[in-house]
């Protein structure tokens, strides 16, 4: 029986089947693609996390102990690849004498280098002219001496004689914030910024120079022991963090007080394993709605038949079929569905991820928990319902009954208030200036997410559901007179009895209306979040950057108006805006301070409105104008100040007629949180041509060039090749791949054309292959009406009435819920975006073509059901 009953559904049902294996197969690809990302994209940071580091432990040698013993022991610990000694001395200055004039500077460091260290560490040094061997000068520092290949400079020691040394090459260090960091000291007890004057020395030469200065001055001279580990770590950030943090105390274990262990490697891979967090939380905010919404239109197409199924099983029961072979054959039905659909949804998945992220492979773990999922869905979806109805099955029950409502309409108004106060509840809760979704406290293993922040979306999209649910079901049910006047252009004289009809058989049309609107908010959410995100990446790279090409050099080589027109001449340049960048005083605290011209650096450096409080960007640059000894301070400044609006603020700046320092007044106008180029604590913006006027120098150290974003990397070249290597310029493009986290590295691209995918197939089937199902089902009603004396154009009515219905109350209350998402996964996320956004993107044109394609859907299902109601009523009757 079970074979004939499997030829049967698959020769008049198959149809029908492959459309609820359609669902399944959905569901299993979207969770073996997404699930697939997360586990690669866990793996990528890792991998990334460890190539951004070029030295992965810098052991300082401890006060009184031997630099050879430690070394000893660094190289014999298990892991260590490579290690050198590094020599650290303090200079209280530097001279050279260029250009028949004597230019020097304040204390630096100077590091003494073993003769491979470029080639052990390749990512610590770039060298920019000259030779990479023999003196080297940081290019700040060449900057500030003009000094050049081939010059001179004279190292002081305190309490020695200098020391002259020919300089054999400029070169930049990349990572010199870790390569200066202060060994064993917590973050906030780091120097904020590398120094300025660095000079690099032999290893041979770095000993002559500071083995005198040693005895007397042990404080200014150090050793550590830059060390280069293997690899071989988890795949999850956040057990290769464990790992990586282990060996490091492991080793200091080891060293017995003898060295400090600073563990660059344990860093990278701690923000590493926070932002894997975040692409969790990604996943599961955006990656779960779509399976969970997948799994719902396969319920629906499975419940399109549920009349039907009813019957069969009642006249099964009549002849005489058990509780236990009914439920054998709807496992049989069940079986074909969960195979099919998972087999299908795997290949898919394959297909998928070929095409997206160029691998062919499907995570295995993923795999696996993807084909369960499908069969749990196949239960669900079939098994489930067909037990509840055998248990029912008589020859009476298999009759619909039609007006019967189980729960009262105020139950039901509940079920959607209730869950829609509980999320705004939750929202306002995540949503405070203080909350934290993903809390990774620095240097500790433990890591915690709150997943109380799902109940904000989750509870919306129920109350969504049911809400929409209830306005439509109120609309068929008591909405007559408004339907009949909107179905007459298509139904004409029959639109009191299409609204009728509809009234009676308004549970599939309810399916179709709040599975398009779920459809619809999953896909606009989905699409604004991501859009949002690509705007916000841009964002935080124009703000790190400055503009699309930026040129800096020290203060004391600062641009003119000569190297305005210069940069401005070079070909793709399009506006060149000068930034003064100058250091002050606020009592005893030093500042970063910007001078800018208020009525340009708006649209020169793309200032969004976010980067200020209390006002947009251009009313706080406006405020600025009209004062022209106004001050913006940070927020941090303003609170540790108690600053209030109209308050003076005396600045001491370095004056450039006498070369000391200068109390300069100003007002408080107003509080910048961001601001191009500059730290993310404590900074200050004034007017350029006030601190030009009070320090006699209005000389530009950054210049903001704007190439309208085309031929970035080409004008940079150019720029550095007229500017020469005593000018750092940097273009948009890598500064984008350089401040990109671990997060934002990843494929995210490809993940979002996934989403967006499967997010278009997932509302096309919510509209269309829904609502064909039901017209399907209601082919009876459609003959029976032909028989009495419908006309084709009156058939027509019936189904091109039902499909506007769905259309407008599906994609009306899809925009509506949409929305509501979009505002609330933004905001929820907000730590996956730096800086926060002002505004969400909207993509108007994937929106659009999202609701044409699902218009289009729609009008396909009604002209397929249109044709069957126009064949001859007899045989429609006949194959029903």
């Amino acid at each position: 029986m079970i074979r004939t009953w499997l030829s049967g559904l698959l020769r008049v049902r198959g149809g029908r089947l492959l459309a609820t294996a359609s669902g399944v197969m959905v569901a299993v690809a979207l969770l073996s693609v997404l699930g697939g990302f997360l586990s690669t994209t866990r793996a990528t940071m890792t991998s990334q996390s460890v190539r951004s580091v070029s030295v992965d432990w810098q052991v300082q040698v401890a006060d009184g102990a031997d630099p050879d013993g430690v070394l000893s022991a660094v190289r014999a610990l298990a892991g260590t690849e490579k290690a050198l000694p590094v020599g650290y001395g303090w200079t209280e200055g530097l001279e050279a004498r260029t250009g028949g004039t004597l230019q020097s500077t304040g204390p630096g460091s100077v590091l003494g280098l073993p003769a491979d260290y470029a080639d052990v560490f390749p990512g610590e040094i770039r060298v920019l002219a000259g030779s990479g061997r023999g003196v080297l000068l940081a290019q700040q520092t060449a900057a500030n001496l003009h000094a050049a290949p081939g010059d001179t400079v004279t190292v002081k020691r305190a309490g020695l004689p200098a020391v002259p040394l020919q300089v054999a090459g400029v070169v930049e260090l990349p990572l010199a914030d870790s390569l200066f960091q202060k060994v064993g000291a917590p973050p906030q007890s780091q120097p904020a910024a590398p120094p300025d004057n660095v000079v690099l020395l032999p290893e041979r030469t770095w000993h002559t120079v500071f083995d005198p200065l040693a005895g007397p001055r042990p404080d200014l001279v150090r050793t550590q022991i830059h060390t280069l580990r293997g690899h071989d770590l988890p795949a999850d950030p956040a057990a290769a963090y464990t790992t990586a943090t282990g060996s490091a105390h492991n080793a200091e274990v080891r060293l017995a007080g003898t060295g400090l262990v600073g563990d660059n490697l344990g860093a990278v891979l701690d923000a590493a394993r926070s932002d894997a967090l975040y692409a969790q939380l990604l996943f599961l905010f955006l990656g779960v709605p779509g399976s969970v919404l997948a799994a719902a239109l396969t319920w629906a197409v499975a419940q399109a038949g549920a009349g039907r199924r009813r019957r069969e099983q009642a006249l099964l029961r009549a002849r005489g079929a058990t509780l236990g072979r009914l439920m054998g054959l709807a496992a049989v039905e069940a079986a074909v569905v969960a195979v099919a659909g998972t087999a299908g949804g795997l290949a898919l998945a394959a297909l998928v991820n070929r095409t997206a992220f160029g691998t062919a492979g499907i995570s295995p773990a993923w795999a696996l928990v993807a084909s369960a999922a499908g069969v749990g869905v196949a239960g669900a979806t079939v098994l489930v319902p067909a037990r509840f109805d055998a248990r029912r099955a008589t020859v009476v029950s298999g009759r619909t009954v039609v007006g019967r409502r189980p729960v009262p309409r105020p139950a039901w108004w509940i079920l959607a208030v209730l869950p829609a106060a509980g999320s705004l509840a939750v929202f306002r809760a995540t949503s405070t200036t203080n909350y934290a979704l993903v809390l990774a406290p620095e240097g500790t293993a433990s890591l915690s997410v709150d997943y109380w922040a799902f109940a904000g979306p989750a509870l919306l999209w129920a109350a969504g559901a049911v809400l929409v649910w209830l306005l439509t079901d109120g609309l068929l049910h008591r909405g007559g007179p408004v339907l009949r006047r909107l179905f007459r252009p298509a139904a004409g004289a029959l639109s009191g009895t299409v609204a009728a009809s509809l009234s009676r058989q308004r549970g599939t049309v309810l399916r179709s209306v709040v599975l398009l609107a779920l459809a619809c908010a999953f896909a606009a959410s989905t699409a604004v979040f991501n859009s949002t995100y690509r705007q916000q990446a841009e964002v935080d790279a124009v703000l790190t950057n400055g503009a699309d090409v930026t040129v800096t050099t020290s203060t004391a080589s600062a641009t003119g108006p000569a190297d305005v027109a210069k940069v401005a001449a070079v070909p793709g340049v399009r506006h060149v805006e000068p930034l003064q960048h100058r250091f002050a005083y606020v009592g005893a605290d030093l500042q970063d301070l910007y001078g800018v011209r208020p009525a340009s650096i708006v649209s020169a450096g793309r200032l969004q409105d976010a980067y200020f409080s209390g006002g947009t960007a251009g009313a706080l640059m406006d405020r600025l104008a009209a004062r022209p000894d106004g001050l913006l301070v940070s927020a941090e400044t303003a609170h540790d100040f108690q600053l209030h609006p109209g308050d003076q603020v005396r600045l001491r700046l370095t004056d450039a007629r006498t070369g000391g320092p200068r109390t300069v007044p100003f007002h408080f106008a107003g509080v910048v949180k961001e601001f191009p180029t500059a730290p993310k604590d404590s900074f200050l913006v004034a007017n350029a041509s006030y601190i030009a006027r009070t320090t006699g120098s209005g000389a530009a150290s950054t210049l903001l060039v704007d190439t309208g974003g085309m031929d970035q990397r080409a004008v940079a070249a150019r720029a550095r090749t007229l500017l020469g290597p005593n000018a750092r310029i940097t273009d948009l493009p890598s500064s984008r791949t350089a401040i990109g986290s671990s997060l934002t590295a990843v494929d995210l691209a490809g993940l979002t054309r996934v989403e967006l995918g499967f997010a278009l197939v997932i509302a096309a089937a919510a509209g269309g292959l829904v609502l064909a199902l039901g017209l399907a089902e209601r082919r009876r009603t459609l003959a029976l009406a032909s028989v009495l004396g419908a006309r084709g154009r009156q058939l027509s009515g019936f189904v091109w009435s039902e499909a506007a219905l769905v259309a407008v109350s599906g994609l009306a209350g899809g925009a509506a819920l949409g929305w509501a998402l979009s505002r609330m996964l933004v905001k929820v996320l907000s730590g996956v975006f730096d800086p926060p956004p002002s505004q969400i993107a909207v993509p108007w044109g994937y929106l659009s073509a999202m609701a044409g394609i699902t218009v289009a859907a729609l009008a396909v299902a009604a002209w397929a059901a249109v044709r069957h109601a126009r064949r001859p009523p007899l045989t429609e009757l006949r194959e029903l």
